[in-house]
């Protein structure tokens, strides 16, 4: 006879799912011209017959830089109506992280998905920066749990990085990211036509991405980036062109090839440099912008590595000198603000980015050019000796 007082075991059933996702990553110019015919197929792609809807959130800064582009992007639509509604006027959002620190503006942009009554078949088409497509993807995210978002990335840092990703995210509670959706995007169309108006630090600033995989994963891509350093500062064309396809490649690689693209571990290889890169923005209120944060992020961190003896003096010096090359600022003031007891504030980033991943601090460091290692610990009297080489080199050398 059972006996009433004791517990039955528990039943188990293992429920188990594997959800593909794929999309396009697409590179071309003159996106919105009458006659381009790409973002149509983009939009027909799954429903070759179907009469689509959709609504543009757009950066109104990249509107303002580019005149005319509203008119393309109505006359496109024009174009094609056939096929495809525009349900509205560009729906306009400030630029950088003005974009993803006010939760009103992703509820104003809410209302408006709903009030147009966008569905799951219905796309968003995003255009502007990191921060905008973040914004606009997670509110579109949001809707029905989950619109169509179709990224137009107007940045470098955009292009090569942020847009290819499957992430958005909001800023909240003072910190970076703090909240957001994993959500892949329908298609990424990057247009190198509209990089051409950017103001010079949103040109170079996307370039430190491009360093920081190469440094982790690309040996011959670093040594490309080192000799077109000063091409790229000089808003060379072809070479910017370049490095947005090569490093924008290497993020999807290893989206799809690191086995954790929705990040369910600790490691985060692609945050090489952005434990100190978002504690830095926060510091100065944004007013350092995410990609000149990372290149003095990734300078640190190639510092720290050189001095625990994974990475060669010699490389680490190449990385630095490129970066000034390339027109890098390496030193901000608040870096060298303090706390009450006297250590660098900069360095709270650690605890700030190990709460924001769960679990062990995991930071990802060079081991030699084109390789990797994650650590789980930081020697914060060795980190406070290379900023203060950072800060020589960069204020002085």
């Amino acid at each position: 006879m059972t006996n009433p007082t004791q517990t039955p075991p528990a039943r188990h059933h293992q429920q188990r799912l594997s959800v593909p996702f794929d999309f396009p990553v697409l590179f071309c110019r003159d996106l919105f011209a009458p006659e381009n015919g790409l973002l149509l197929d983009v939009l027909r792609r799954r429903e070759p017959t179907r009469h689509h809807r959709a609504m543009v959130v757009a950066e109104r800064p990249v509107l303002e830089a580019n005149p005319g582009l509203a008119d393309r992007i109505r006359g496109w639509f024009s174009a094609h109506a056939d096929a495809v509604e525009l349900v509205a006027d560009p729906f306009l959002l400030p630029g950088g992280e003005a974009a993803k620190n006010d939760y009103r503006l992703t509820m104003t942009l809410i209302d408006a998905m709903l009030e147009h009554r966008m569905d799951r078949q219905a796309y968003v088409i995003g255009i502007g920066g990191g921060a905008l497509l973040d914004a606009a993807g997670f509110a579109a995210s949001l809707v029905h749990r989950g619109l169509r978002m179709v990224r137009v990335p107007t940045t470098v840092l955009a292009q090569n990085d942020a847009a290819v990703g499957v992430k958005t995210a909001m800023n909240l509670h003072g910190g970076k990211n703090t909240i957001g959706t994993f959500a892949p995007p329908f298609a990424v169309i990057n247009d190198f036509l509209l990089l051409r108006t950017l103001p010079f630090r949103d040109w170079i600033a996307g370039a430190s991405e491009a360093f920081k995989v190469a440094m982790i994963k690309d040996a011959a891509f670093f040594d490309w980036l080192c000799a077109a350093a000063p091409r790229l500062r000089a808003r060379d064309d072809a070479a910017m062109e370049e490095l947005v396809e090569r490093c924008a490649l290497l993020h999807l690689d290893h989206i799809r090839a690191g086995g954790d693209p929705f990040e369910m571990g600790s490691a985060r290889p692609l945050d090489f440099g952005h434990w100190s890169a978002h504690k830095l923005e926060s510091l100065s209120g944004y007013r350092v912008r995410h990609g000149e944060a990372v290149a003095a992020g990734i300078a640190l961190d190639a510092l720290y590595a050189r001095r625990l003896g994974l990475l060669a003096p010699a490389d680490a010096a190449r990385l630095l000198e490129a970066l000034r090359a390339a027109g890098f600022d390496l030193w901000h003031p608040e870096m060298d603000e303090r706390l009450g007891d006297g250590t660098h504030a900069l360095l709270q980033g650690l605890a700030d980015f190990q709460e924001h991943l769960g679990g062990d601090l995991c930071i990802t460091l060079p081991d030699g050019v084109g390789r990797r290692v994650e650590v789980h610990t930081m020697d914060f009297a060795l980190l406070a000796a290379a900023l203060d080489e950072l800060r020589a080199f960069a204020l002085v050398g």
